[in-house]
């Protein structure tokens, strides 16, 4: 039943790749369950609110349990209606876009009801075939350069995580080698037990190596924070640079906690054109869009194209349905108060892991859900060892770049802007953005603008708008 329903062998994968991969994908992104807590848990609305509770001091749990809850939905929803491997949950940068940007002009619920507004606009674009039509519209070349920056990014973005390489926070350097150029600390360690462990089991051809670096891996670092008691690297008052990333590795004291939804549906969708100007919000509103809606094609082209499930024309079959419950997570993520819900890049991981449908999805999904009940659980496995597989997954990536035509400028150029700026801006809409308009620009100069699809022009023109939000900002408030 599973094999028919979910194509399974259809798709040369197995039963047992599926959970593998769905397993993988939650480790990878399980993270997702503290971090969202933190960044817009403990940010002020402009009424000096905490979310939820009521309002006076922060409640991380419940956020976390909502943020745990709506991602285990829309992730089976991803699987049982769309039969793709990708995960959904809060997506991040736009959280913090949510939390700094909006809500501190505003209320929480009028925050939020803009977050819904965003989200109702990109179902509709897609029950009216104009976000399939985008989709179609970028050339298989830049899909694939699509793919190569989010390798990039998200092996910047596990280089980070693991603290192997640090903000400097001053001077002209933004990043560096570990804690002021140099590796200190148990936690780098267990970083590079795991990244070799895992590359071990690839080239023996181990099944299952990106599972078994993150378990093992996560064992390791729980014996050695029970040896040597090192703690946070950040205790909310002291900086330890020898300290564990987000979670600390210890065995919970209590393995169930009862979950609180109360969070679900606080929500004001009109407020916030009382707020702030009616320009301001839907520039508010568009600036969310852009991002959603291009992190979303970005991920989605890269996972696809990862697992083999682009057809001959370099499309994505089911893509509507993808995009529909995309759409419908943005939605969710508004009613639940925990920002707009997005398709996660780390879901990769599953993939590198062999996932190949929606299987997987509903395994991932079935495990946010029961983090919503075992989150002491979550809080076992730390940054170091979960992000070695999101360095290995994009080494996998990266190997798409043979496929480039370096010899076309109007293709390479704008390949290589999209692939450098993904990890550079820590955006994958401003590379997407970077790689869109330098293509028609240099096809233009080209002479050869007739071969550009007509949406492009105006996703391009809708980018060049994002790009020059803030004097646009500033203009409107004159």
């Amino acid at each position: 039943m599973l094999d028919s329903f979910f194509k399974i062998s259809q798709r040369g994968s197995t039963v047992g790749r599926e959970i593998r991969g769905g397993f993988v994908t939650f480790f990878t992104m399980a993270y997702i369950v503290a971090l969202n807590p933190l960044i817009i848990g403990l940010v002020k609305d402009g009424d000096g609110k905490f979310l939820g509770g009521n309002g006076d001091h922060p409640n991380l749990a419940l956020v976390a349990a909502m943020t745990a809850l709506m991602a285990g939905l829309l992730t089976i929803l991803m699987g049982v209606v769309a039969n793709f491997p990708l995960a959904l949950a809060t997506g991040l940068g736009l959280n913090t876009f949510v939390a700094v940007g909006i809500a501190s002009k505003m209320t929480w619920a009028d925050a939020m009801g803009l977050v819904i507004i965003e989200g109702l606009i990109i179902v509709v674009l897609v029950l009216t075939g104009v976000r399939k039509a985008v989709f179609r519209a970028v050339p298989q070349q830049l899909k694939t350069a699509i793919a190569v920056g989010i390798g990039l990014f998200i092996t910047l973005i596990g280089l980070v995580d693991s603290g192997f390489v640090r903000r400097t926070g001053s001077g002209p350097v933004p990043v560096q080698l570990g804690d002021n150029g140099n590796l200190v600390g148990w936690p780098i360690v267990v970083f590079a037990f795991g990244l070799f462990l895992i590359i071990a089991l690839l080239v023996r051809k181990v099944k299952g190596a990106l599972l078994i670096g993150i378990i093992t891996t996560t064992v390791v670092a729980i014996v050695i924070e029970k040896a040597f008691k090192i703690g946070p690297n950040f205790d909310g008052k002291n900086v330890n640079p020898k300290g564990w990333g987000l979670n600390v590795p210890t065995i919970p004291h209590k393995i169930v906690a009862t979950p609180d939804f109360s969070l679900f549906g606080h929500i004001n969708l009109s407020g916030a054109f009382n707020r702030v100007t009616f320009i301001s919000a839907l520039l508010l509103v568009f600036s969310l869009f852009l991002s959603d809606f291009f992190d979303n094609v970005g991920t989605v082209t890269a996972i696809a194209t990862e697992g083999g499930l682009i057809d001959a024309d370099g499309n994505v079959p089911g893509i509507d349905r993808i995009l529909l419950v995309d759409g419908i997570a943005a939605v969710a993520g508004g009613v639940g108060n925990i920002s707009s819900n997005t398709s996660y890049i780390e879901s990769a991981s599953g993939v590198g892991e062999g996932a190949r449908t929606g299987l997987a999805s509903v395994v991932t999904g079935i495990l946010f859900l029961l983090t919503t009940f075992l989150a002491p659980l979550v809080a076992v496995i730390p940054y170091e060892a979960a992000t070695p597989a999101l360095v290995i997954v994009g080494f996998l990536m990266m190997t798409q770049i043979k496929n480039l035509d370096w010899d076309d400028l109007g293709i390479a150029i704008p390949a290589f802007l999209t692939i450098i700026l993904m990890p550079f801006t820590y955006s994958i809409s401003v590379g997407i953005g970077a790689g869109f308009v330098s293509h028609i620009l240099i096809r233009v100069v080209q002479g050869r603008a007739k071969e550009i699809h007509a949406l492009l022009y105006v996703v391009s023109g809708l980018f060049m708008i994002y790009f020059l939000s803030s004097p646009i900002n500033v203009w409107v408030g004159k």
